[in-house]
């Protein structure tokens, strides 16, 4: 069977393309295609301990069997790391609407973009807006695993502007998930998180959140579990880019929710 492999982020650098078609025996299973793809490209294998996978489109075990026309993404450290939280929450009125806005964009934020969200999820019933916005900065953060040479070299420089790239398919899946966990941990049902792609200069939003709730309380928990659970769980990757070179920031992913802990 023939199966085709999605490289990202430092992976993606290390091999010099994005995909790579294999050809496995019948009864293969992700952990053989990682096997296959590391003999044809042998710079990646240091980095099994820390990567995850997704089997078109979700994220499998290694141990998942593939068929012919599988898509696997090898998803390595991710830009926010395994973060964790868990709070109690007030529980879900049974008529309260569900309005959802789940996006990611190439283009820079509008000025407009966190009010413009805040008026398309809230509703009446809503006391409470909590709006957060995630922006660059040019201090660096915690490198990826493999990355520490390339950000010692760096040491004492500022970083001059960040890259964002992105498993789309699995982003929106996973922040669907999330925003189940808001509705039944919080009572919060009106989420909004959007997260720009590409190139961000220094002091532009990267992302937004915003979550409308009757009260306060719940607004600001569903708020920051979203931030978190998109930190640790959502392949969104980051480079910080210097003047000659950039470095890839985060952790390995965390596969499911913050009580599960699945590697």
């Amino acid at each position: 069977m023939r199966i085709r492999v999605r490289l990202f982020a430092r992976q993606r650098e290390l091999a010099g393309t994005r995909e790579i078609a294999l050809d496995l025996p019948a009864g293969a299973t992700i952990a053989d295609a990682w096997t296959a793809l590391a003999a044809q490209v042998p710079a990646v294998a240091a980095g099994r301990p820390f990567v995850r996978f997704a089997r078109n489109g979700d994220y499998a075990p290694a141990t998942a069997p593939l068929e012919d026309g599988d898509e696997i993404a090898c998803i390595p450290p991710i830009s926010g790391g395994a973060g964790d939280e868990a709070e109690a929450g007030e529980d879900a009125v049974a008529d309260d609407p569900v309005i959802r806005r789940l996006e990611l964009r190439a283009d820079p934020f509008p000025a407009s973009l966190a009010r413009e969200l805040a008026d398309a999820v809230a509703t009446p019933a809503d006391g409470a807006v909590v709006i957060f916005e995630g922006r660059t900065r040019s201090t660096p953060g915690t490198p990826a695993p493999g990355e520490e040479a390339e950000a010692a070299r760096h040491a004492g420089r500022a970083v001059e502007s960040l890259e964002y790239e992105a498993l789309d398919s699995l982003v929106r899946r996973t922040w669907e998930a999330i925003a189940d966990e808001v509705a039944d941990r919080f009572g919060v049902r009106r989420l909004a998180i959007v997260h720009r792609t590409g190139d961000v200069p220094l002091g532009e939003a990267s992302i937004i959140v915003v979550a409308a709730a009757p009260h306060r309380e719940a607004a600001f928990a569903a708020a920051r579990h979203a931030m978190n659970e998109t930190k640790a769980r959502v392949p969104i990757w980051k480079a910080e880019r210097f003047a000659d070179g950039h470095v890839w920031i985060g952790q390995p992913a965390r596969t499911a929710g913050p009580e599960e802990h699945e590697r």
